[in-house]
């Protein structure tokens, strides 16, 4: 079995076992977001879908008590050995999203990295490598169950940061956040080239209308940030 090593100066650096996802620009612009919160040093945060476990590590290293959660295997592992590897304390619990921690279990901050690419395919795969970034048609499926159970995982004052794609409909997450209560604003934005992923998807994507035509060959990145007053 071959692992990667991401080299990312903001993250350090993340092994990655295969089919886990390495960290990648998402990751950064997550990271600064992060960096930016006052409230992180002492805090109690959670890392939903931690995948390498990268922004965990990176969140106890700015002084948080950190638990992280993916419903990967290989995933936990990773972010097991980049916690042991970086020398910082992070719980990390498998399971699908909020199922791994106590019904009663609040944190005052929830950071995400969810799966968040549109894919052909309804609903996303099960196993495989593209379980790490496809999200099913409007590439939601996962960014809605987060959206929806932060109200309950955040205490008051908390915060919510997640990271998704602009073909995602991030003004779509920015509505749900608030009809759950949440005040919610896109705080970060950033343009990337297409990936692999995106590139090969590229046809699907003008089909249906995810990309203009005349677009070039480039994504928008955001951060939502929601807090529960």
């Amino acid at each position: 079995m071959t692992t990667t090593c991401a080299p990312l100066p903001e993250l350090g650096r993340a092994v990655t076992l295969p089919g886990v996802y390495a960290p990648q620009a998402d990751s950064l612009l997550l990271a600064d977001a992060v960096r930016r919160e006052r409230r992180v040093p002492g805090s109690d945060l959670l890392d939903v879908c931690t995948g390498s476990g990268a922004l965990a590590v990176y969140a106890a290293r700015l002084g948080a008590c950190v638990t992280a959660v993916d419903i990967g295997r290989r995933a936990v592992l990773t972010a097991r050995l980049n916690a042991l590897l970086a020398a910082r304390r992070v719980v990390v619990r498998r399971g699908d999203l909020l199922s791994a921690l106590p019904p009663d279990r609040t944190f005052d901050m929830l950071i995400s990295n969810p799966p968040y690419v549109p894919s052909p395919a309804e609903f996303p795969p099960r196993r495989g490598r593209a379980r790490s970034w496809d999200a099913g048609w409007d590439g939601r499926a996962f960014v809605d169950r987060v959206c929806d159970a932060s109200p309950s995982a955040l205490r008051t004052g908390g915060v919510l940061l997640m990271v998704h794609s602009a073909l995602s409909a991030p003004e779509t997450t920015v509505r749900r956040l608030a009809a759950l209560g949440l005040v919610a604003e896109i705080s970060d934005r950033a343009t990337v080239p297409f990936g692999p992923v995106l590139s090969a998807r590229l046809p699907w994507l003008r089909e249906n209308g995810l990309v203009d035509d005349a677009a070039e060959n480039q994504e928008e990145l955001v951060v939502i940030r929601a807090e529960k007053i």
